[in-house]
């Protein structure tokens, strides 16, 4: 488990994260959704330990965060980013394999054991990457890359798993995909996941509880019936929404009313 606890966070004399509390727990999807500027990526960075509160606390499972040693951390939370680096031409496979690295013993080549390598080609089939593991990371399309982002940061086998934007600039299908694996995981590992997203009907759709965010500050915290309605979203996005039950899954379902265009 993750707590945040009254978080406050600092560009120079700027605040960009100002007494948020938020809480991941096992088997549970929390979205963080808010305008650009709202805090949203600085609070997963700073929930990593990337980041030092000005004030507040963070703790995992129950301890402090900053008594973890970043090795320790690593193989506790997995994080995936907007970017990933991929300066080197590797594999699917290799790619994956390097979630791996912090349960390393030593350093250098030939670290890995026959473990990782089984826990790599498990995650591999879980995120149906298997045919694709030869491949070289530069060579695979944008939802392909972003599967395998999600999968060495499975690998790791975290109970925290924070994703910034992991759906960004993916078409539909791909959106779903990607959010599906994230909530199978918890649902199967117990882990406790958290995404950074502006998609409002994603979140409704996958995650268990919302962070609504603006200016820094935390609007509401809640499941997606209590946080996405109407009112709160016309707060934070200056937008008026409709918001019925999806006709599928029941879940919330928002629509922007744009005035103008009527």
């Amino acid at each position: 488990m993750l707590e945040a606890h009254n978080i406050t966070v600092k560009y120079g004399s700027r605040l960009a994260v100002s007494n948020v509390s938020l809480t991941l727990a096992p088997e549970r999807v929390t979205a963080i959704i808010g305008p650009n500027g709202a805090g949203k990526s600085t609070m997963l960075r700073t929930l990593n330990g990337a980041l030092r509160p000005a004030s507040g606390d963070i703790l995992l499972d129950g301890r402090a965060l900053d008594a973890y040693s970043r090795r320790a951390v690593a193989k506790r939370i997995a994080v995936v980013a907007q970017e990933a680096d991929l300066r080197f031409p590797v594999t699917v496979f290799e790619f994956v394999l390097g979630g791996r690295y912090a349960w390393a013993s030593t350093a250098g080549w030939g670290w890995e054991t026959s473990h990782d390598v089984e826990v790599a080609r498990e995650v591999l089939r879980e995120t149906q990457l298997e045919e694709l593991s030869g491949r070289l990371m530069n060579e695979l399309s944008g939802g392909e890359r972003q599967r395998a982002v999600l999968a060495r940061a499975l690998a790791t086998e975290a109970g925290v798993l924070l994703l910034d934007e992991p759906t960004a600039n993916l078409d539909l299908a791909h959106q779903a995909t990607i959010l599906a694996l994230v909530r199978n995981r918890c649902d199967s590992r117990g882990t406790a996941a958290l995404v950074v997203t502006h998609d409002i009907n994603l979140a409704a759709e996958f995650a268990h509880q919302v962070l609504l965010m603006k200016d820094g500050k935390s609007v509401a915290f809640g499941r997606p019936e209590e946080v996405l309605t109407p009112q709160l979203l016309k707060e934070v996005f200056a937008v008026r929404v409709l918001v019925d039950a999806h006709p599928v899954t029941g879940v919330p379902r928002i629509t922007p009313v744009h005035e103008a265009l009527r």
